[in-house]
């Protein structure tokens, strides 16, 4: 096979790879909300269940640092593309196997332990994804257009959630409760499979990217990146960490949470929801690209500090928003909820890959993303769920709104660093 990292192959290989991963992640979350907590948890009480269920979504935040530190390794010791490669392959089958577990009914709570460890493998895939798939894309990047290359894998995460959110909604469309639920929910996470292969073609088809070839002639390549990264780049990896923060509280406070809240207080089924939800995600997708454009033009650190501010905004009108009791209402706090969380994630694999220096470029900006991602994201729908249950939906606001200051706050602190 030919191998070229012609612009068209680079992209597409950058963007099918966490298109895939994301579908696999979110596939799990939509689960996580809908049916695991009837089939993988004992009967009870059903918000019991639902905060157990979600815990175990929380569990592939921690182990994605874990694949960051591993894949990590690999990517800067021996490139991207091999190491771009077994990430996929991790992420994939943890997924298919999820699709095989036997229920809490059928084995008691081996289900459940068999449901942790599949979930904690697509964390360690996951983990070492997202990191390899940005710098391929802007290590074969043009100077002035890096942002715009490294925003292609950003567009994984609403494209997945597009195709793993529609799965579902055709599922709960066309099957009866007892079907859906009997096996159903099985076929998107078994037939991620065929997705799987498609990357696997994809990026076997690329060279090593320049920078990273360009290490290994200079020999600027490390023995052990994560020891490098925690010595020498400690604040900026901690830096980077809050600097995406806020994209990670609004996603999935804007997916797992409202999903949760619209089908449990608001009166939606699961399906009018999802549907709603998928006529947001589009704005999530123009701003990625739009964010990434003015990033390229304005800079990276400039695009950040006024994500930030937008994401401040948004918190403290959610409330507000999403309880305004109409379809029209909710979809447009769906929609400035992903277009806000765009705003911030479309420069954001550029802006963390820039922070650190090639030879420890793939571990630094996995760890920083995915350390980003257990503070942000791995136990926030549940604490999202408890402080709106106790307090208000407003407290919920209050609580996006403290991840956007978190993210200018780091923007600022990161100026040296990030380009101008």
């Amino acid at each position: 096979m030919q191998k070229s990292n012609t612009p068209f192959r680079v992209l597409f290989a950058s963007l099918i790879g966490t298109t895939i991963e994301f579908f696999d992640f979110y596939i799990y979350a939509t689960a996580a909300v809908l049916v695991f907590p009837t089939l993988f948890f004992p009967s009870g009480d059903a918000t019991t269940a639902t905060l157990q269920s979600l815990a175990t979504f929380a569990l592939a935040f921690f182990a994605r640092p874990i694949g960051s530190a591993l894949f990590g390794h690999y990517g800067d010791r021996i490139g991207r593309k091999a190491t771009l490669v077994a990430a996929l392959m991790t992420m994939g089958v943890s997924t298919v196997c999820i699709g095989l577990l036997p229920t809490y009914e059928s084995i008691g709570i081996v289900a459940t332990i068999l449901l942790c460890l599949c979930r904690f493998g697509q964390g360690i895939g996951l983990g070492g994804e997202w990191g390899g798939a940005v710098l391929l894309a802007i290590e074969n990047a043009p100077e002035k257009k890096r942002a715009w290359y490294g925003m292609f894998p950003q567009l994984g995460a609403p494209i997945g959630f597009f195709f793993s959110t529609g799965v579902f909604l055709l599922l709960t469309h066309n099957l009866s409760e007892a079907d859906f639920f009997s096996w159903g929910w099985r076929i998107p996470f078994v037939a991620s499979a065929l997705l799987v292969i498609v990357g696997l073609y994809v990026r076997l088809s690329l060279e090593e990217t320049p920078a990273f070839k360009e290490a290994i002639k200079t020999e600027k390549r490390v023995a052990v990146p994560m020891l490098t990264v925690f010595t020498q780049h400690t604040r900026v990896m901690f830096l980077g960490a809050f600097l995406a923060i806020a994209a990670f509280v609004v996603f999935y406070l804007t997916t797992v949470f409202s999903l949760g809240w619209g089908t449990s207080k608001l009166g939606y089924t699961r399906e009018d929801f999802l549907i709603l939800q998928l006529y947001a995600v589009f704005a999530l997708m123009l701003m990625i690209c739009v964010s990434a454009l003015v990033a390229d033009r304005i800079g990276r650190r400039a695009m950040m500090i006024i994500s930030g501010v937008a994401v401040f905004l948004f918190g403290l009108g959610f409330s507000s928003l999403l309880n305004s009791g109409s379809d029209l209402g909710v979809v447009i706090a769906l929609s400035i909820g992903f277009g806000v969380m765009g705003l911030t994630y479309g420069p954001l694999g550029t802006a963390l890959a820039e922070i650190y220096p090639t030879e420890v470029r793939y571990t630094g900006a996995s760890l920083s993303f995915n350390l980003a991602g257990i503070i942000g994201a791995s136990l926030t729908p549940a604490i999202a769920s408890w402080l709106a249950t106790h307090y208000g939906l407003s407290f919920v606001g209050y609580y996006i709104a403290v991840a956007g200051i978190l993210t200018l706050l780091a923007a600022f602190a990161l100026s040296k660093a990030l380009a101008k």
